[in-house]
């Protein structure tokens, strides 16, 4: 198993199309060149899922 990518002060966004009024969204963080770690934006503080960037290209291209 790979190591998880130091997160101190990364930096979170939301899609665009989340909007403001508090839904289900999920945050993604950048900067990690091979991997992008995945949050549950109502849960800042709690699990986050890392992965491959490879992987999150083809989810992303699959919407």
């Amino acid at each position: 198993m790979g190591t998880s990518p130091d997160l101190t002060g990364a930096h979170w966004r939301k899609s665009s199309y989340s909007g403001t009024n508090g839904g289900d969204c999920v945050e993604v963080a950048d900067g990690c060149a091979a991997s992008v770690p995945v949050r549950d934006s109502k849960n800042p503080s709690g699990p986050v899922i890392v992965i491959g960037a490879d992987a999150w290209r083809g989810f992303v291209t699959s919407l």
